[in-house]
C-alpha cells in the first residue's frame, strides 16, 4: 500500500508549458529543470488556491456570491506576505462609474512603480504583440 502512494505521479492543475513560458521571461533563466518546473507549477497552484479561498471567505462574509476586485484586494491586506508583494499588482479600485471601463484600466502598467532593469511586466506576456514598424 505504502509503495503504491509513494510512486504515484503528482500532476498539477496549472498546464507546465504556460508556466515554463512564465518561467522563461526572466532573461536570466535559459533552461527550466522539469523537477524545478514541478515545484513552481505546485507552489503557484497552491498559492491561487490559497488566494481563492481567502477571497471567497472574504465575499461571503460580505454575503456575495461573486468575488470581485475588491474582495481579492481585502483578502491580500489581511495576509501580510501576499500584500508584500501583490498589492501594489493589483489594479487600482475603480473611482467612479464615469471613469474608463475595468478592462482598460487593468491593462495600464503601473505608472508610479518602474520595471527592474532585466525584467518585464507581466502584462507584456500576455498582450497582444507589437509589431515593428519598418
Amino acid at each position: 500500500m505504502a509503495e503504491e502512494d509513494a510512486t504515484s505521479t503528482i500532476r498539477p492543475d496549472l498546464p507546465t508549458g504556460r508556466v515554463k513560458k512564465i518561467m522563461k521571461l526572466d532573461r536570466d533563466i535559459n533552461k527550466v529543470n522539469s523537477e524545478a518546473l514541478l515545484l513552481v507549477t505546485c507552489s503557484a497552484q497552491l498559492f491561487l488556491e490559497s488566494l481563492a479561498e481567502r477571497s471567497a471567505q472574504v465575499a461571503a462574509e460580505k454575503k456575495r456570491k461573486t468575488v470581485k476586485l475588491d474582495q481579492m484586494r481585502i483578502a491580500v491586506k489581511r495576509h501580510r506576505p501576499t500584500s508584500d508583494f501583490l498589492l501594489d499588482s493589483l489594479p487600482a479600485p475603480a473611482q467612479s462609474a464615469n471613469d474608463e471601463p475595468a478592462y482598460k484600466l487593468r491593462s495600464r502598467p503601473v505608472a508610479g512603480k518602474p520595471v527592474p532593469a532585466g525584467t518585464r511586466r507581466i502584462d507584456d506576456f500576455f498582450g497582444k504583440p507589437v509589431s515593428e514598424v519598418s
